[in-house]
């Protein structure tokens, strides 16, 4: 996993979670990797993927089994969608409508690049 200088890396480990969940990689009630085997994973020290573990957990997505592991929530793809797609929308989108309207951009001019990348 390559970091981003631009965000925490436990929020990108979280980020790394949650792609998994909404790919459904890991789904609701399934055990997920330990703190240890995703901080040899991604070469970070333990407190770092802990913290990563925690916010998931704090958010509702993943809950602990004491002795046992992580597991995704029942409710835990829900969740990560509507915790990305508020990011989403606060960060990633006011960037995106700006560079088109600094590049004189309309959505005429990218729906034929979205339905490439849809239909891959």
């Amino acid at each position: 996993m390559e970091f981003k200088g631009n965000q925490p890396i436990y929020m990108q480990i979280a980020d790394y979670f949650c792609e998994n969940i909404l790919t459904r990689e890991w789904k609701e009630n399934e055990k997920i990797p330990s703190v240890r085997e995703i901080a040899v994973l991604v070469e970070v020290n333990p407190n770092t993927a802990i913290r990563a573990y925690t916010f998931l957990q704090d958010q509702g997505i993943i809950y602990n089994k004491r002795g046992i592991g992580y597991f995704v929530a029942e409710d835990g793809y829900n969740k990560a969608l509507e915790m990305r797609k508020g990011e989403f929308i606060l960060k990633d989108v006011p960037v995106f409508f700006k560079t088109m309207n600094l590049l004189k951009l309309t959505f005429a001019d990218l729906q034929p690049h979205y339905n490439l990348s849809i239909n891959k």
